[in-house]
């Protein structure tokens, strides 16, 4: 019987609520929060040859006494080490504790980057590693220090040595080369060389593949009868005569298939992917003008009440003059307004409904639902799409994506649905002029941020991390505000947003930077999706290396919504990755780029509990294990009563039956 979470070595009730906060619950779940990397201490480097922003292992000696000062709110830790060929001082930020471990004359194993401070090079926050060879390093989870993470995942292991059943029909491991389960979770985590890691995280991501696509092959419902519309030929060129511009030949391409599947018997179950910009938006309101003339009524569903209203809006001016009554339903309406939408939306008096997750709540009834459209739908999961569809009596679904996905990946990843591409911005567009800024041209960019604020731009400042952390080294959303601020920008409107704010408070203070009521806008990555701001030229993204590069891309594209000249600056040194976005504005060549440099798991976020994400991410750069688990997947259900389908479906059913809502891409 496997133990409880609670029954590990280290796990308090502070830690045990920080992993459930993370989408960890069972000692399976930890088991399967693999690593996102490796760091190999069995190679050290001299302190002679370091080179500035590549990690890097030294074996040093303390030389001198620490010093401590204070900065700001910084309590700077200071040290001299040597390894005979150079001296270099050690400095860490806000870490007190690490005071009793740099006694003088003490050796030490140190993990990190070296920097130039003052043209001086110091070793910026290394880690003090206990052993060498590969050591694991996992995403960070705030309240779980790096080191009692590795010490947790190894007591987990340790508790459960050798009991992991193995689950995979023997016939499967043979034919495709997999090792066995309890080796494959022990070297994943700790692996006793390159050899033993490539064979584990070979099985583990397989096996997650099989079991997600064989669920999704179980949870789709194509061929099903659903709402069918009738229309004239000339409905589309009559809604599209009356937008105040004229469609793209993509969006006109898009949109007859779209009218194509409305018009089957068959449900429409179809994707729209298209970069941002692209007008896959007034799509969507061509198919709800559709759903309108035929009778019945549509929802269009956005994962942010910023981006519901802003939908809203939209429909609102389009929409209306056809006749399309256009309601809103979000989460932060009054009681007395939830009452009078439930009742418009059951009465039928609104034709058109925009919303968020509210559209889905039990109290919600349409009165003749025939098509439901997702918006930003790597944002939800497969059920939360699914119940919305079922509202009505099989509507059409029609869900919109704007990340970029190679066509090979999203016909695998998303194998419910027909795809269609928008591969053509409108005209008129200017792409987003894209620049790598290292950290000695700093104050260079920010004079070029205040003389655009002066001609009344707006500036994002993305970061990757809400507050400092252990386990990260990254600049802090929180430092970043306070600098710019108090230091840099004292004279500007700064405010901050990050995901940890409360919906309101998060909110309000993106109405108020679309409203023009600040200057600069400080945030993690809850900007990906959603506010609209054409005002907003110039995108800043701290730390651009932590980022994936169809992530980044997402980002840019929050700017060259307007009239004016956009920028897009990286702060990073330049690598291979990041001079290939300054190369191009084609989101498809960007996600084809990350496929082919960082595997499909680039592709991915860490939003979904459960091992998904993880197990994607373990592929590398060959693709072909896609298509493998693919086939397999197709080929064990052709045959379900087979003695390795039913173990696989039964495992799929078991692995994912309570996580549809999280299988999302990135």
């Amino acid at each position: 019987m496997e133990p409880t979470l609670s029954s590990i070595r280290g796990i308090g009730p502070a830690r045990l609520k920080a992993l459930n906060e993370a989408g960890i619950f069972t000692v399976r779940d930890l088991a399967m929060f693999l690593p996102r990397e490796y760091r190999d201490l069995s190679r050290t480097t001299p302190l002679g040859a370091l080179q500035a922003g590549v990690p890097t292992a030294v074996r040093v000696r303390v030389t001198g006494e620490v010093r401590e000062q204070r900065a700001k709110k910084l309590l700077i830790t200071k040290v001299f080490v040597t390894d005979g060929s150079d001296v270099v001082a050690a400095v860490w930020y806000n870490q007190p504790w690490l005071k009793n471990q740099l006694v003088k004359g003490r050796e030490l194993l140190l993990y990190g980057k070296a920097e130039w401070k003052k043209g001086v090079l110091h070793l910026v926050s290394p880690t003090i590693e206990q052993n060498d060879g590969l050591v694991p390093v996992y995403r960070a989870i705030p309240g779980v220090p790096a080191k009692a993470m590795r010490a947790t995942v190894e007591a987990a292991l340790d508790a459960c040595d050798g009991s992991w059943p193995e689950d995979l029909p023997e016939s499967i491991r043979r034919r495709y080369d997999l090792c066995e389960r309890n080796f494959a979770l022990r070297n994943a985590h700790f692996p006793t060389g390159q050899e033993a890691l490539a064979a584990a995280r070979k099985r583990l991501a397989f096996e997650e593949l099989l079991l997600y696509q064989t669920a999704l092959s179980l949870f789709r419902n194509t061929g099903r009868e659903g709402v069918q519309f009738h229309f004239e030929d000339d409905a589309l060129e009559e809604f599209w005569d009356r937008l105040p511009f004229a469609p793209t030949n993509a969006q006109r391409r898009v949109m007859r298939e779209v009218a194509d599947d409305l018009r089957s018997r068959r449900a429409m179950a179809r994707m729209v992917q298209g970069d941002v910009g692209s007008g896959k938006t007034a799509i969507a309101f061509a198919a709800i003008a559709l759903a309108h003339r035929c009778g019945y009524q549509a929802a269009l569903m956005a994962p942010t009440e910023v981006l519901a209203r802003q939908h809203y809006d939209g429909a609102k001016e389009i929409l209306e003059p056809l006749g399309c009554r256009v309601g809103l339903l979000t989460g932060s309406l009054t009681p007395k307004q939830h009452r009078i939408a439930h009742e418009a939306i059951r009465e039928g008096a609104w034709d058109a409904i925009i919303g968020t997750h509210a559209l889905i709540t039990e109290g919600v009834e349409y009165r003749n639902l025939g098509l439901v459209v997702t918006d930003e739908q790597h944002r939800f999961g497969v059920r939360q799409r699914t119940q919305l569809g079922e509202k009505g009596d099989a509507p059409n679904v029609l869900v919109m994506s704007a990340t970029p996905i190679p066509r090979t990946l999203s016909l695998i990843l998303y194998g419910d649905l027909d795809i269609s591409i928008v591969d053509e911005l409108p005209p008129g567009r200017k792409p987003v002029a894209t620049r790598i800024v290292p950290e000695s041209k700093r104050e260079g960019l920010y004079g070029f941020l205040r003389e655009e604020v002066r001609k009344g731009r707006q500036v994002y400042v993305v970061c990757p991390l809400v507050e400092e952390s252990e386990a990260v080294e990254a600049l802090p959303a929180e430092q970043v505000y306070e600098d710019l601020r108090t230091i840099h920008l004292p004279d500007l409107r700064v405010e901050l947003v990050h995901g940890r704010m409360k919906p309101r408070d998060k909110d309000a203070v993106l109405e108020k930077f679309r409203a023009g009521e600040a200057d600069v806008l400080v945030s993690t990555t809850v900007i990906e999706v959603g506010v609209n701001v054409p005002n907003a030229t110039i995108m800043v993204i701290e730390n651009a290396e932590r980022f994936g590069l169809a992530q980044l891309h997402q980002l840019r594209g929050r700017v060259g919504r307007g009239a004016h000249e956009s920028w897009c600056f990286l702060m990073a040194e330049p690598n291979e990755r990041l001079r290939f976005l300054t190369s191009t504005n084609d989101g498809f060549r960007v996600a084809q780029k990350d496929m082919e440099l960082r595997g499909p798991g680039e592709l991915f976020g860490t939003r979904q509990s459960g091992a998904i994400a993880e197990g994607i991410g373990q592929m590398g750069s060959d693709a072909e294990m896609l298509k493998q688990t693919h086939d397999l997947a197709r080929e064990l259900l052709a045959d379900p009563e087979s003695e390795d389908a039913r173990a696989v479906i039964a495992l799929a059913q078991a692995r994912f039956a309570d996580r549809l809502d999280g299988i999302a891409v990135n």
